[in-house]
């Protein structure tokens, strides 16, 4: 079974610089590749000097996460794609439980690892940690996060176990399961398309496994941090892009709640004097609503069950009001 490394970069030399090199140290002779983003930094110089050995893809243009794995991804022969981010370190052994789940069972084609921090190496990372979750609203969670609540990594998941969403952080999904989907949402550009992208998987009986004794550490929001409008702009349209895409619950009276949910954070970050996120907030809104033609066109053609995802009624709700800080106290 052929695995291929895929690793998306944009003005991301410093990140190649620190990361890379226990990529190369821990691919097992797999074949790894980076596809440039239309870097305006040296970025393919530094591959070309110092890995003469790494595919590099140059794509003309800033594609964004979606569509730059959805065209480098056409160019690239595997059975199954490691789609890695560039500020993610890897360790010894992370490949061998995960393509041997791969190997020996049909029935699983997407796959993430356990995700820790990278600058606190014992706690998980936000975006992933222990496998991720979604609730009635379109809210996403992690065993290990809710929110911003991280918890720390004390074997508590080191276990395998089924979970709804892999963290595009270090996602790897079957080639056969990738372009059944047709790949990621080119619309989503950045952040929430992998979530659509398994939202879409589970819809079409696809299955999705977390693999707690494969180990990487991840410094996240190295290319957007929180504190960018555009990350509030694009999390909050692409939750809502995906909701109504991939939701099998009664669409009207979620998009309410939701869209009532949105208004009460866009009044929180007013009242905090972030007001390039609340006015974020709104252009998300618009754009949601120029988009919901298509994305109710897209939502007959993702469900393909009739099966009920049986997702938690809100997270906003159990953690905000019940006070729930971990993912283990959810379900007592």
């Amino acid at each position: 079974m052929k695995l291929a490394i895929v690793i998306l970069n944009w003005n991301g030399k410093k990140l190649l610089e620190v990361f890379l090199p226990s990529v190369v140290r821990y691919s097992c002779d797999n074949e790894i590749y980076v596809v440039d983003n239309a870097s305006t930094d040296s970025s393919v110089k530094f591959l070309e000097l110092n890995y003469p050995n790494i595919n590099c893809i140059q794509l003309n243009h800033n594609l964004g996460f979606a569509a730059g794995y959805n065209e480098s991804l056409k160019l690239i022969k595997a059975d199954v794609y490691c789609l890695l981010n560039s500020d993610v370190e890897v360790t010894k052994n992370w490949l061998s439980p995960i393509m041997d789940v791969f190997k020996n069972e049909d029935n699983t084609h997407i796959i993430q690892p356990k995700i820790l921090d990278y600058k606190k190496k014992n706690y998980f990372e936000y975006a992933g940690a222990a496998g991720g979750f979604i609730d009635m609203l379109g809210y996403p969670y992690c065993r290990g996060r809710i929110f911003n609540i991280i918890e720390e990594d004390r074997g508590q998941y080191n276990d395998r176990t089924e979970i709804f969403w892999a963290s595009g952080a270090c996602l790897f999904i079957s080639a056969t399961c990738f372009k059944d989907l047709g790949g990621f949402d080119n619309a989503f550009f950045a952040h929430m398309e992998e979530i659509d992208l398994c939202w879409r998987a589970i819809n079409n009986g696809y299955k999705i496994e977390y693999i707690g004794n494969s180990t990487v550490y991840h410094v996240g929001g190295a290319s957007l941090d929180n504190t960018n409008p555009k990350k509030t702009y694009l999390n909050f349209r692409n939750s809502l892009y995906s909701l109504v895409k991939n939701s099998q619950y009664q669409l009207i009276i979620v998009i309410y709640l939701r869209l009532l949910l949105d208004g009460l954070a866009g009044l929180k970050f007013f009242f905090q004097g972030k007001f390039n996120h609340t006015f974020a907030i709104i252009k998300a809104h618009w754009s949601f609503y120029r988009a919901l033609p298509r994305l109710v066109k897209l939502r007959r053609q993702s469900i393909k069950t009739t099966k009920s995802n049986n997702l938690l009624p809100s997270i906003v709700w159990s953690h905000f009001v019940l006070k729930i800080k971990r993912y283990c106290e959810l379900y007592k």
